[in-house]
């Protein structure tokens, strides 16, 4: 939903510019919930306060709440025909794509490079490789940050 979401209130609208709604994507990944849901309440209080929340949550999650009932209700029916089964197959690598390219552009605009993208994959590394609990790396990518900026702002004095 985010390149749908950027599209339209970035895009189109013009209700916030680009670094704000990555600064946006960034708390709500940050805060617990959907990231479409947390994205909404934020835009929808900066258009249009506690009324323009309201419409933002309800319009980003009752379509989807009804699609999938709607899927549901039929799925359970088919879900042992091979047609059925070989169109899921099918559908995966769309998926991967559709998560892929707007990733790939929100990369571009937040200026990710190799250096940037070090943390992560070393996270990512530690959890599966060594098993380390997420929380502690969580925290630790959280230290060292607060390090590296009070070090960089120190640095602009």
């Amino acid at each position: 939903m985010l390149p749908l979401i950027q599209r339209e209130v970035v895009d189109r609208q013009g209700w916030i510019d680009e670094k704000e709604f990555l600064n946006m994507i960034a708390l709500a990944q940050a805060a617990p919930g959907l990231i479409a849901v947390n994205s909404a309440i934020f835009i929808g209080w900066r258009v249009g306060g506690w009324r323009g929340v309201c419409g933002a949550v309800l319009g980003a999650v009752l379509p989807s709440f009804f699609i999938i009932l709607a899927v549901a209700m039929v799925f359970a029916d088919w879900k042992e025909l091979p047609a059925v089964e070989a169109a899921f197959k099918g559908i995966r690598p769309a998926v991967v794509a559709l998560i892929a390219a707007p990733l790939y552009k929100l990369s571009k605009s937040a200026k990710i490079g190799w250096s940037t993208l070090l943390i992560p994959v070393a996270a990512a590394m530690l959890i599966w490789l060594l098993h380390v609990n997420p929380v502690w790396v969580i925290f630790a990518t959280i230290v060292i940050t607060l390090i590296v900026v009070d070090i960089v702002e120190r640095r602009r004095r």
